[in-house]
């Protein structure tokens, strides 16, 4: 007889206990009866999907016999506490549509997944459905929808990303940290300073192609590299493949260490050798946050209050307005406000966060 309720029982093939130790299910010392099964439904984007992650917290609190299952764009962002990791594609909406949930939390206002989130069969559906050709809330979500589609709302929002998933989904934040895997095979010596890593501070010089009136310009990396270096620490550019000639620019002209890009994990482990870490609001932003670093963030298009730091940090924005809230780009044409954010200010809240 099978304990096709178990956590380990695959279906296709033997788990790995009756692979590696020949136990069978009749009495296996190792079962796990699963109590609810939970769908989570965040696609994209990559720090969004890093973002929601304390989630998984209050859910492994709150229903300790679940398994949980998580459909997305980026599932090899999702940690091992996630029991079934799907990726966003015929194969994961097929398995889907086949299985029945006791819960559902699309967190997703993205069209595709609210339609996924309409056809799931779940005793109790939270976030948003398609209610006819538009997304719409669930009961719970009105506050998270009304925030998307009035900027004048937006604005004067309070809470965090954290704190409006959290209400969605029935709970309440109480500090709920980031939830990441290490991958402790992950090693390059290039990466290794041991003895200064109380001394890297890692630039992040990039934001994503989206909304790029984020950027701030090389001549201001260059800036606060080389005053950093000036105070004795050691700044180590980050980025992505967009950002490669970026910041070969950068160390050239400032002295700061550049390694190049790489994959996500190995990405993890070069932020981890940070004792500090100025981003503006992406994706290395999100794993400074997950590994628990002090930031510094540099912001302009986005509501600062929805950033949890989780006390380890600072949001600057620039001196004069930037009038592109959520914009790709700003209606001010005669400024470009990022210029009001001087490499001076940042070196005195990094300094400020370092306690120099």
């Amino acid at each position: 007889m099978f304990q096709d309720n178990c956590r380990h029982f695959r279906g296709d093939i033997p788990c790995r206990f009756h692979k590696e130790r020949g136990w069978v299910c009749k009495d296996c010392s190792a079962y796990d009866p699963i109590k609810e099964k939970i769908l989570i439904i965040k696609l994209g984007r990559m720090g969004d999907v890093l973002r929601t992650t304390p989630l998984l917290r209050k859910l492994k609190e709150t229903y300790p016999r679940a398994e949980i299952w998580w459909i997305t764009e980026y599932p090899e962002l999702l940690p091992k506490t996630v029991d079934v990791q799907l990726l966003f594609n015929l194969e994961g909406i097929l398995q889907i549509q086949a299985t029945k949930f006791d819960i559902v939390y699309n967190l997703d206002k993205y069209k595709p997944s609210c339609a996924l989130a309409n056809q799931v069969k779940a005793k109790m559906k939270k976030g948003f459905y398609l209610g006819g050709s538009k997304t719409a809330p669930y009961p719970g979500a009105e506050y998270k929808f009304s925030t998307g589609v009035d900027d004048n709302l937006s604005k004067m929002n309070k809470k965090s990303y954290q704190e409006e998933m959290f209400e969605i989904c029935g709970f309440q934040f109480a500090g709920e940290e980031y939830v990441m895997d290490r991958r402790a095979d992950i090693s390059r010596d290039v990466f290794v300073y041991p003895e200064i890593k109380e001394r890297i501070i890692g630039l992040n010089s990039g934001c994503g192609p989206q909304w790029k009136i984020r950027l701030w310009k090389a001549e201001n990396w260059v800036m606060l590299a080389s005053l950093l270096r000036k105070k004795g620490y050691i700044p180590l550019l980050l980025g992505g493949e967009q950002e490669h000639e970026l910041n070969k620019e950068i160390s050239r002209k400032s002295g700061a260490l550049y390694f190049g890009h790489f994959p996500f994990y190995d990405f993890v482990e070069l932020v981890d050798k940070c004792v500090l870490v100025v981003s503006a609001v992406t994706l290395a932003m999100h794993v400074a946050i997950g590994l628990k670093k002090k930031t510094v963030v540099l912001n302009n298009v986005f509501n600062k209050e929805e950033h949890e730091l989780y006390g380890r940090g600072k949001i600057l924005e620039p001196e004069r307005p930037c009038k592109c809230f959520f914009q790709s780009k700003c209606t001010n044409s005669d400024y470009f406000c990022m210029d009001f954010l001087k490499p001076k200010k940042v070196l005195k809240e990094v300094l400020g966060e370092l306690g120099g």
